[in-house]
Formats: C-alpha cells, sequence, structure tokens
C-alpha cells in the first residue's frame, strides 16, 4: 500500500507544479500520519460505543464498531514481561529493548500462579531450538504437561514456549519453534509453569497499593494479584511474583513505522524496491489509503509551503469525516 500511497501523493504534487518531496521526506510524513490515523482509532471506538449506547448505531454490516474491534485487534499483543534483575520484584513494560515492540495501551495484565519448575538450567541442547533438555530435572514427577509454558531469556527478550510433548524418561520437554532459537545453549535459566494456573492481575494506584498489602483482609494474592505501574516498570504484588515469564501483558502496540525503500536507477529517479531489508509497508486498514493521502498532503504542503495543497488535503479530510458520521 505504501507505494500506491506515495505515487497518488507525488501525482497530485506534481500535477499542478506545487514541488517535490523526497523518499526520506515521504517516510518521514508517512510515520506520522500513521501514527495519527492509529490514535484516531480509539477516538473512533469511543464515538461509536457512544452511538450504540444512544441506540444510533446499526448491527450486522452497520456495525462499525466490530470493524474497529477487528482493526485493533490486528496491533494487539500478549508477551511475557523481561523481569528488571536489579529491582525484583520489578518487570520492565513492553519496548523496543524488552519485547521488540512499543506499547499504546495495555489492555490487561496476567499472572502464572503455579511454577512446577522454578530456576532450571538447561544441561544440554539435543537439536538446539525447540527442546529443553536438564538431566537434573524428572519433568514428569513435577507434573509438567503438554500444553505448560516453558520460559526463558534470549539476547534480552523473554520468551513464554509453549510445551508440545514430555520425554517419559523425565528429562526432555519439545516445544514450540519461536522466532528465536530459545533452547539452543547449555545453562540457560527457565521457568517452567501451569498452563492453567493463571489469573488476571487488577492495576491499582499507588497510593492504594500500600493500603491494600498493610491489610490482611485485603492484601494481594496469587488467587488475586495486582500490581502498579511506575515509568518503565511494572511492579507485581503480591512478592513471591519474581519468577521468569511470570507476569504476561496483553497490550496495544504502536504500528512499525512505513519506510518507502528504492533502487536509484541511473538518471537519478528512485524507483520503489520492496526487497529492501528495512522496507515496512503501511500496517492500517485498505480503507485507510484515502485518509493517509490526505494527511500526508497535509505534510508536504506544509513542508513547500503550497497552502492549495494543505486546503486541498483539509477538503478531503473533513468531507470523509463528515460521510463516517
Amino acid at each position: 500500500m505504501i507505494n500506491s500511497v506515495r505515487q497518488t501523493v507525488m501525482s497530485v504534487l506534481n500535477k499542478n507544479n506545487y514541488g517535490y518531496i523526497s523518499p526520506s521526506d515521504f517516510n518521514l510524513y508517512a510515520k506520522q500520519a500513521q501514527l495519527d490515523l492509529f490514535e484516531n482509532y480509539f477516538y473512533s471506538y469511543n464515538y461509536q460505543l457512544l452511538k450504540e449506547n444512544a441506540r444510533q448505531s446499526g448491527s450486522g454490516l452497520a456495525d462499525i464498531t466490530k470493524g474497529i474491534e477487528e482493526v485493533l485487534d490486528w496491533f494487539s499483543v500478549t508477551k511475557p514481561l523481561l523481569q528488571d534483575g536489579l529491582n525484583l520484584p520489578y518487570y520492565f513494560l513492553p519496548s523496543q529493548t524488552t519485547t521488540n515492540d512499543d506499547y499504546a495501551l495495555i489492555n490487561k495484565v496476567l499472572i502464572y500462579t503455579k511454577p512446577l519448575v522454578i530456576n532450571g538450567s538447561t544441561t544440554g541442547t539435543n537439536g538446539g531450538a525447540t527442546k529443553v533438555v536438564d538431566t537434573s530435572q524428572d519433568f514428569v514427577a513435577s507434573g509438567v504437561r503438554v500444553g505448560d509454558i516453558a520460559s526463558t531469556v534470549t539476547n534480552g527478550i523473554t520468551y513464554n514456549t509453549i510445551i508440545t510433548s514430555v520425554d517419559p524418561n523425565g528429562t526432555e520437554l519439545l516445544t514450540r519453534p519461536t522466532s528465536a532459537l530459545v533452547w539452543d545453549a547449555i545453562g540457560k535459566t527457565y521457568t517452567i509453569y501451569s498452563k492453567s494456573d493463571i489469573q488476571e492481575a487488577e492495576k491499582v494506584r499507588h497510593s492504594k497499593i500500600t493500603m491494600l498489602n498493610n491489610s490482611l483482609l485485603t492484601a494481594p494474592t496469587l488467587g488475586y494479584p495486582a500490581y502498579t505501574q511506575e515509568l518503565a516498570t511494572l511492579d507485581a504484588y503480591p512478592e513471591s511474583i519474581n519468577n521468569i515469564g511470570q507476569v504476561v501483558a496483553q497490550y496495544f502496540r504502536y504500528p512499525y513505522v512505513p519506510k518507502w525503500t528504492f533502487i536509484t536507477l541511473t538518471n537519478g529517479e528512485p524507483a520503489f524496491d520492496a526487497g529492501q531489508p528495512d522496507y515496512q509497508d503501511f500496517e492500517l486498514a485498505v480503507d485507510d489509503e484515502v485518509p493517509l493521502i490526505m494527511k500526508i498532503l497535509q505534510y508536504a504542503g506544509m513542508s513547500i509551503r503550497e497552502i492549495a495543497a494543505v486546503q486541498f488535503a483539509q477538503q478531503g479530510e473533513a468531507k470523509a469525516d463528515q460521510e463516517e458520521k
């Protein structure tokens, strides 16, 4: 979609000789335009909910709320959080360095409440990528079953892998492949959790958590966990929640930064090339192509100081908003 958007933007600008925008400038405008539309999803969702409550929204094909939910679900991610090894039991919030993506909104936090094996250490690789080998353990006696979670840290990222088989000898587990080779080294620390023992943690204010912890009746437990947020970390309660992969967040990530990549021909004119390693298309829905074009035209018009281009884009954007309402 990004090449189609750029071609349209360039066509509009060149038609009236408004000017030319470089690929680097286009990528900057594309990033901002995508962020604007992404954040607008949440406002549109709230607007449609208000219309539903006022009985002004339809059902079936007219259910606009469902369509927005499906678009937002594209950005929904469920990943374990990385422990802050210097400040237990803190866990780092999702970021490029801890989960490979930045979060826009944390929807819920889940806690595995029953560790079956805590801080085990692999004694072999035996194929590496998907097999947990620990001759010092008896996974069968520990109650490990298919579907349970084996968690470890690889290159600063926490991975919760799903166990697909348990070897009868009790010393090996086969796990589902992931995007990284997480079981490829000897001496990797891991923890295994029962898949069925998981609870949703309640988010509480800092002023409230002190009062809760000081009461025997309201203090958070593994059955009713809680958490607070501060800067880039999440603090889980009770403090016995301090193991690898024990805290899992379901959140909405920001879309990846779009990048129109190209190869330069002999005449110096850039030609689109989606085969470049840093190529990234827009992650928005296909029907957002027109709003993307209008947004980028506004930024481009401001850059080349052409008010007509800005006005054209603003009028198109206002018309689209009016039709949606």
